[in-house]
């Protein structure tokens, strides 16, 4: 079977379920239930932990002490959390960044066979809005991602997990209303693209990334083989422009593809003019083979979330430290992209601790001047990244009491404002910024 022979798209029949808010056991508590903790620096952090059994769950050293962070100027307050009924891990959770000033701050979790969409609302409140469940009780959503119709500007909701399913899901309308099959295996994580809302990257476990149109229900390209990853990508992301993208996974490795060679943007083309009403032949799908860059040079173990910021890269594996880098030389921001030439240059280290387990993804806000990462027992790293020199870089560690299991996943508002933050134990913590 070809590359192109496999996807199998639907936009007719829903899988996916609605539930009422009624109908989701959610225990949001707030006021006077909760401490009222402040973001700590210098803080200690607890030696005791305890984590889900998940897909993700690998040794680590445990590390005793207290950790030293100069002062920075983020200042995070807990405001609320809650606990999702289903009660299994929360892997992902992203905001909608297709707003503008004033709106709604709308944000999706993913956990077990569940999505749910939340509002955050003033004082601290988290309001369910909607939630969907698979029809498959053995399917459990690892990442989600927000876009929009381009002809209305209606938010859209992407989700994928173990199954190697697509759901593109209308908060609008609260169906299911298409889902794209074509991955071997479960998908990790989706990203679209920064200029274009109908682009939808998708990596998987199969060892590929692909690029789908979600307008025209079409597999672009698929990014994987000779050269490819040769064990599961974890992670994958666009540059500002959409012409690169960086990917990464168990293999050690990180590759960047470009997503403007000739033969893709033709086939982006292409995808908008398909229509399987008029043709008997299926939507000729690009195999990229090779990247335009690896290198194994950054880390040493998995290598989990990967992405762009500005020129350079944010990288990080089970190391303690989120990297960033470029390709090439400090002095060349234009380096021409070989796979010949695997050259790094190291620009900053993030450091933290207790985070040695893998799939915990951190997260930028939408201007990329703020890094938010949850560790293993419940701590969350903010690193203030607006400055002129990486040397000015400050830390910040949020804590609670009763947050104590691993953080999966940050996001932050488009404002960095809100920071909301999603655990094993099926739990979300919101913090807002004191300004």
């Amino acid at each position: 079977m070809s590359d192109n022979e496999d996807v199998v798209v639907s936009g007719k029949k829903s899988r996916i379920s609605v539930l009422k808010s009624e109908d989701c056991a959610h225990n949001d508590i707030s006021g006077d239930e909760i401490d009222d903790s402040l973001s700590v620096t210098n803080s200690s952090i607890a030696d005791e932990s305890s984590r889900s059994e998940t897909p993700t769950q690998t040794g680590g050293r445990r590390r005793r002490g207290k950790s030293k962070y100069n002062k920075c100027r983020l200042q995070y307050k807990c405001t609320n959390y809650l606990k999702e009924d289903h009660g299994q891990p929360l892997f992902g959770v992203q905001f909608n960044y297709n707003t503008r000033d004033g709106d709604p701050l709308i944000f999706a979790s993913v956990g077990s066979n569940r999505v749910t969409v939340y509002e955050c609302e003033e004082g601290g409140k988290i309001k369910l809005l909607q939630a969907y469940t698979d029809a498959d009780s053995e399917e459990n959503f690892y990442t989600c991602a927000w876009t929009q119709d381009d002809a209305t500007g209606l938010p859209l909701l992407a989700a994928a997990g173990s199954r190697g399913i697509i759901r593109i899901i209308s908060p609008v309308s609260m169906q299911n209303i298409k889902h794209f099959v074509g991955h071997g295996n479960a998908i990790n994580e989706l990203k679209v693209h920064p200029k274009d809302g109908n682009l939808l990257l998708s990596v998987s476990k199969d060892h590929a990334l692909r690029l789908w149109n979600i307008k025209t229900d079409v597999c672009i390209a698929i990014f994987g083989g000779v050269d490819g990853h040769r064990d599961e990508v974890l992670s994958g992301d666009f540059n500002l422009e959409g012409t690169l993208i960086a990917s990464c996974g168990m293999d050690h490795s990180l590759k960047i593809w470009c997503a403007n060679h000739k033969c893709i943007t033709d086939a982006i083309d292409s995808s908008y003019l398909y229509d399987p009403a008029k043709t008997s032949k299926p939507f000729d799908t690009v195999a990229q083979h090779y990247p335009d860059f690896s290198t194994r040079d950054i880390h040493r173990n998995y290598v989990d979330c990967v992405k762009w910021m500005g020129k350079f890269i944010l990288s990080k594996s089970c190391e303690n430290r989120i990297v960033c880098w470029k390709p090439g030389s400090l002095t060349d921001l234009d380096y021409p992209l070989k796979l010949t030439d695997s050259t790094v240059s190291v620009l900053h280290q993030f450091e933290y601790r207790e985070c040695d387990i893998w799939f915990m993804r951190f997260s930028l806000d939408y201007w990329q001047r703020i890094v938010a990462l949850g560790n293993q027992v419940g701590r969350v790293f903010v690193w203030d990244i607006d400055v002129d020199d990486s040397a000015q870089v400050r830390c910040t560690v949020l804590s609670h009491p009763k947050c104590t299991c691993a953080i999966r996943q940050t996001t932050l508002s488009r404002d960095g404002s809100v920071i909301v933050c999603v655990c094993d134990n099926a739990t979300m913590w919101r913090w807002d910024r004191v300004r």
